[in-house]
């Protein structure tokens, strides 16, 4: 949208936009930050991987976990067809870690969404306040002498110059 749309969009309306009005302080900060601390320090085994890594593995979804449950169900029930090469422990605590992660995981997710929308809309809002001020630069910025400085913010705007097609 370009600066002379959203000032156009905003004179109609006449309304600024304020979608959320946060005040976050350093001990707030500090807070969160000293919790997710003691969260790496509670859960110290966690890894992270390249994307790359992550990419060639097989992942479990809700389907794909009733298959393993079911499986292993199966395996324990049945030792003998179960090889020695086999670590149906191993599976089996990777299954109860896996339980006992997947709701810190979703609560963690939710968290990280509403940061997201946070920030977003804390992004919005400081964008249309700047679009809105840029339009008043734009209509009474001249009279004041800013008229310099108003190209220089508005060079955001600009449009690449398109390339004149090569002769043939």
């Amino acid at each position: 949208m370009s600066p002379r749309s959203h000032t156009r969009k905003h004179k109609e309306m006449d309304v600024s936009q304020n979608l959320i009005a946060l005040n976050v302080t350093d001990a707030q900060l500090q807070t969160a930050r000293t919790a997710l601390d003691q969260i790496e320090a509670a859960l110290p085994g966690l890894i992270s991987m390249e994307t790359g890594d992550r990419r060639g593995l097989m992942l479990m979804g809700p389907k794909s976990e009733a298959f393993a449950r079911q499986t292993l169900r199966v395996l324990e029930q049945n030792p003998k067809i179960v090889p020695p090469s086999f670590d149906l422990a191993a599976a089996r605590a990777d299954l109860a870690a896996f339980e006992r992660l997947q709701p810190l995981l979703e609560r963690v997710e939710r968290l990280q969404r509403r940061l997201d929308d946070t920030v977003a809309a804390l992004g919005s809002d400081v964008m249309d306040a700047a679009l809105e001020g840029y339009g008043q630069i734009k209509l009474s910025g001249g009279a004041q002498g800013l008229d310099d400085l108003r190209r220089d913010i508005g060079g955001r705007f600009k449009r690449a110059a398109r390339k004149a097609p090569e002769p043939a």
